[in-house]
């Protein structure tokens, strides 16, 4: 199972610039090692406030208790606070395939909210909700959809990609069910120890800089 988890860091006031950079190099490569052991998938940046340290992370385990261990070993969950969502299969999340690794391209996060408008007919729904599938086939061609997944509370969130935020705005404009959605849009920035980053598409186990969970995820 997947999750993404919201990881906000506070280090304790006096703290000493050594102590800081030691745990950081040693989350580095802790980092490094649950990539290799297929629990750690990718890393952003969010948009930050100023003085904020917060990390978006996507996981793979086998179940809550598992993700709970891997979090745990992390050197820097001693300062830190999770938030944890637990991401389900959507139907129309892309196979996994090389990305375009386009160094220019942003990433972003869109979590859809779906709201058909009452009295609307059945077919109606049905032949939109078609093509948005082939729309998702289509992104997904192009590059731009990386992956989808459903949220516990029934909205889909999308990890894309995109030029810029005019060009992401103009492909979630396109899409067929744009006028029944609102969509929350977030900005993702490039983490050093991002596992797409260590491991670029065409070397990496997964093939795929979105990652999917390896069937050998260690146990």
């Amino acid at each position: 199972m997947e999750y993404l988890v919201s990881m906000a860091t506070h280090v304790p006031a006096g703290t000493p610039d050594e102590a800081v950079q030691d745990i950081r190099a040693r989350e580095a490569g802790h980092s490094r090692e649950l990539a290799a052991q297929g629990h750690l998938l990718r890393l952003w940046r969010p948009p930050l406030e100023p003085g904020e340290w917060r990390t978006l992370g996507l996981f793979a385990a086998t179940g809550g208790g598992q993700l709970e261990e891997v979090l745990a070993s992390m050197p820097l969950r001693v300062w830190r606070t999770d938030e944890v969502t637990p991401l389900s299969p959507h139907p129309n999340d892309p196979p996994p395939a090389p990305t375009s690794g386009a160094a220019a391209a942003t990433e972003f996060l869109a979590a859809f909210a779906l709201a058909v408008p009452p009295g609307t007919a059945g077919q109606t729904v049905a032949d939109a909700k078609a093509r948005e599938a082939q729309a998702a086939q289509d992104l997904a061609a192009q590059g731009h959809l990386l992956r989808l997944w459903t949220l516990p509370d029934g909205r889909a969130l999308g990890l894309y990609q995109a030029r810029d935020a005019a060009q992401m705005q103009a492909i979630l404009q396109a899409l067929p069910l744009a006028p029944w959605m609102t969509v929350d849009t977030t900005p993702l920035s490039p983490h050093p120890s991002d596992p797409a980053i260590m491991y670029p598409p065409n070397t990496a186990a997964t093939g795929n800089a979105a990652a999917r969970p390896r069937s050998g995820i260690t146990q």
